[in-house]
C-alpha cells in the first residue's frame, strides 16, 4: 500500500501571506505534483496544523484545494487548529464519543489510529483522560494486529529545545500504552517542520518539513522558534509486509535533471551546463 504524508500546511485566508510566503500556493503546488506523479497512492494523510489561526475561511480554502486530489484524504488537527471551526467545514471527519477528532482508519496495510492532540491555549500536545481511554479501547480492539499511529505532536524530545518544550505532554502514558500493545509498526508525526526519523521505545517514527515555513536545525535555541524558508516536502510511504519505506520529496525543487551515466553531464563545469544539454548513450559498466 502507498500513501502520501503531508503535514503543517498553515493556511491563512485567501490572499493572505505568512512569513513572506503564500501557504495556499505551496499547497496547490503539492496537490499538482501528487496529481501528476502519485495517482497510485491510496490516500493522503495530513498530520495537523491545517490552518495557522484556525479561521473558517482557511478551512474552506483547504477543502477547496484538497477536493482536487484524485484519492481520499484524512485530516488530523494540530496546535494551530480550532476544533469547532474545523468540524464546521469538515463535518464528515470522524470524531469519538467526546467530540475529539480521532478515529481508527482501516487500510489495506492495517489500522491507523489517528489522534487528536490539540489543547486550546497551548502549543504543547495533550492527550486528556478521555482521549487516553479512547486510545486504550482502540488498542484493545486491534489486539493481535499490527497498527500505525498518526498524531501531530511528537511523543519524545528530538533535541531541538524550543520545540521539545511544546511536544506531547503525556509522553509516558502513551509510551506505556504502546509498549503494552507491542505491535505499533510506525508513527507518523507533524509539528516539528523538519525531516526527522528515528525510533522511540523501539517504534520507528518519521516527520517532515511543512508546506510554508520550517524550523531551523538548532540545538541550542530556547527563546522563540527560529524559522527558515527551506523547501517544502511531502513523503511517499510504502507499506508492504514487514517493510515500511518513507521517501521524502521536495516537490518544488527545480534543479536540473540529468543522467548520471551521461558523459556530458559528468563533465559539466557548472549546474548551468546541464540545462538544455543533449543526452548521450549511457556508459557501459563492466
Amino acid at each position: 500500500m502507498k500513501f502520501i504524508h503531508l503535514t503543517d500546511l498553515h493556511l491563512v485566508p485567501p490572499g493572505g501571506r505568512l512569513y513572506g510566503l503564500d501557504p495556499a500556493e505551496r499547497l496547490r503546488a503539492a496537490i499538482a505534483d501528487i496529481r501528476l506523479h502519485r495517482r497510485d497512492a491510496d490516500f493522503v494523510l495530513v498530520t495537523g496544523d491545517l490552518a495557522h489561526r484556525g479561521e473558517i475561511a482557511s478551512y474552506e480554502a483547504l477543502r477547496a484545494a484538497l477536493d482536487e486530489l484524485p484519492m481520499p484524504y484524512h485530516l488530523l488537527i494540530g496546535n494551530h487548529d480550532h476544533r469547532e471551526r474545523f468540524r464546521a467545514v469538515f463535518p464528515e471527519v470522524p470524531v469519538d464519543a467526546n467530540g475529539f477528532i480521532q478515529t481508527v482508519l482501516e487500510t489495506r496495510a492495517g489500522p491507523f489510529l489517528l489522534l487528536d492532540t490539540n489543547r486550546p491555549g497551548t502549543h504543547a500536545g495533550w492527550l486528556c483522560g478521555q482521549r487516553l481511554e479512547w486510545l486504550h479501547a482502540a488498542f484493545e480492539a486491534c489486539a493481535g494486529r499490527d497498527i500505525y499511529l498518526a498524531l501531530h505532536h511528537p511523543p519524545l524530545a528530538l533535541g531541538i529545545p524550543c520545540m521539545d518544550v511544546i511536544a506531547l505532554t503525556q509522553q509516558k502514558a502513551l509510551g506505556d500504552m504502546v509498549a503494552r500493545h507491542g505491535r505499533v509498526r510506525h508513527m507518523f508525526l507533524g509539528h516539528l517542520h523538519r525531516p526527522v526519523h528515528g525510533t522511540w521505545n523501539g517504534v520507528p517514527f518519521s516527520t517532515h518539513r511543512g508546506l510554508n515555513h520550517q524550523v531551523a536545525l538548532t540545538f541550542d535555541a530556547v527563546e522563540g522558534i527560529p524559522g527558515t524558508h527551506e523547501p517544502p516536502s511531502y513523503a511517499v510511504v510504502s507499506l508492504s509486509g514487514d517493510t515500511t519505506i518513507v521517501h521524502v520529496h521536495d516537490f518544488m525543487d527545480e534543479s536540473p535533471r540529468f543522467d548520471l551515466f551521461d558523459r556530458r553531464a559528468e563533465s559539466a563545469v557548472t549546474a548551468l551546463d546541464l540545462i538544455g544539454g543533449r543526452s548521450v548513450p549511457p556508459l557501459t559498466v563492466n
